[in-house]
């Protein structure tokens, strides 16, 4: 039988925390929703929301030391999922609109306004499956649920063997960007499964399925 799987939905003041801890309910997992770092920490997955600017995403996650219990768990190899702007501040900057903000600095890159000629970006989207994706197995011609202006547009990370190149997933709305990315521990969307119905329930009991 297997082992019912421990998520944290990390509590640090994002909107739709609930939304997601009752998704990835649906998904198999037994939900925890809280800024506590302990339990953050001994988790399976950690889930970081993220609605909003990004500079005021980044404000609160340093409010409630996200940022270390995010690089604390990836030192250990400990699984974490970014979501929307929760992804976007992996990265090492955000600009949005003038503003220049510091992000997590787990991945290389600046996340930018779409070149688009409406925005957001809103409704549902299909998506460019990276090969060999565990997060899209069966899922790779869904279309899933995007709410957002700004995104990573180009992947810098240089991955030298024997570590495993990162699985990319992209979207298109005026132009290219990332829709997802695999990257060991360190998984991220720009889209929001819990919005995207069954699609997104089955990513993110894919997700699930690859905790240890």
């Amino acid at each position: 039988m297997t082992r019912t799987r421990r998520v944290v939905v990390l509590d640090y003041g994002s909107g739709n925390v609930h939304s997601a801890a009752k998704a990835l309910e649906h998904a198999g997992a037994e939900v925890t929703v809280t800024a506590d770092r302990t339990a953050a920490l001994e988790a399976d997955g950690l889930l970081v929301p993220g609605v909003g600017a990004f500079k005021a995403v980044m404000d609160q996650l340093h409010a409630v030391r996200g940022g270390k219990i995010i690089d604390r768990r990836l030192a250990g190899g400990r699984p974490v999922l970014g979501i929307c702007v929760g992804m976007q501040v992996l990265f090492e900057r955000g600009v949005e609109r003038g503003v220049d903000t510091e992000g997590l600095g787990e991945w290389p890159g600046t996340v930018t306004e779409l070149p688009a000629p409406v925005l957001p970006h809103m409704g549902w989207n299909t998506v460019e499956a990276g090969e060999g994706s565990s997060l899209f197995a069966g899922i790779e011609d869904e279309r899933f649920y995007f709410v957002h202006s700004f995104a990573a547009q180009e992947w810098l990370l240089d991955v030298e063997p024997p570590f495993p190149a990162p699985t990319l997933t992209w979207a298109e709305h005026g132009g290219r960007f990332l829709a997802a990315v695999e990257n060991g521990p360190l998984t991220a969307t720009q889209f929001h499964p819990e919005k995207s119905a069954e699609a997104g329930i089955r990513l993110l009991t894919n997700w699930i399925g690859t905790l240890g």
